[in-house]
């Protein structure tokens, strides 16, 4: 994790201070809205909700969907987030004076990808999670294999004891295992062929159910109609009716 300057690590303070959270709450949504290049974050923190997703100037969702006063603070801590990583004057981040130095002791993925939401490790296999370009990087014994994560919102990565290669993840699909997942690359070669991901087995869901093609999709229109219900435009048995319909659907 890179040095803040004074002014960056001021600025956190009071961030976290007018919003009422820690400053690991904001440290880790300021390294969410840069993974976002600055206009989108996909988080995962328990003093905000849990997991949630973030959009410049559009949507906010959080785990309680209907929680509009933690949807205001995060739309607001992330705007301001992203003014102040754009502006860069004065400087957030302390200058790294020996580059390779610093990447090597710290980024052992690829440098294209950035800053990692999420990293961990056991044995001899580390992994880390970049939402924002739906890559998953896995070092197992100093092979380190970069996979898509599609559309899957990862909310943990777990490793059987006793096995290197049984690496599996928790979304909003269930339990998945890694080798699931199409391979981009491998030491930085991408396989001759594109390796498409076998139809996946849900630990939560029938082998024969087809997976919710966009269930994020789903959980925005529900709350739509819960903002035309809070307006009136909509009767309570109405917005029942089609939430039902909608939730069918997952």
């Amino acid at each position: 994790m890179q040095t803040f300057t004074d002014y960056g690590q001021n600025a956190i303070n009071n961030l976290a201070q007018r919003y009422g959270v820690s400053n690991d709450a904001v440290t880790h949504m300021l390294y969410a809205v840069m993974n976002g290049n600055g206009t989108m974050a996909q988080f995962n923190h328990h003093e905000l909700g849990g997991g949630g997703q973030w959009m410049q100037g559009g949507m906010t969702m959080v785990g309680d969907m209907f929680n509009y006063g933690l949807k205001a603070k995060l739309d607001g801590l992330c705007s301001e987030l992203s003014q102040l990583l754009s502006s860069q004057q004065p400087a957030v981040f302390m200058p790294v004076s020996n580059p390779t130095q610093f990447q090597g002791s710290r980024n052992w993925w690829p440098d294209e990808l950035g800053i990692a939401s999420t990293t961990g490790g056991q044995n001899n296999t580390r992994y880390a999670y970049f939402p924002a370009t739906c890559r998953l990087v896995v070092d197992i014994n100093g092979q380190i294999t970069v996979y898509d994560t599609l559309d899957h919102q990862i909310g943990g990565v777990s490793q059987q004891q006793g096995s290197n290669n049984s690496l599996s993840f928790s979304s909003q699909y269930g339990t998945v295992y890694v080798d699931q997942l199409p391979v981009v690359s491998v030491n930085g070669v991408a396989p001759v062929a594109p390796m498409q991901a076998t139809a996946p087995v849900y630990a939560n869901s029938p082998v024969n159910n087809p997976v919710p093609a966009d269930n994020g999709g789903i959980f925005a229109l529900i709350e739509r109609l819960a903002d035309l219900k809070q307006k009136g435009l909509l009767t309570d048995d109405e917005f029942a009716s089609k939430k039902a319909e909608l939730l069918q659907r997952l």
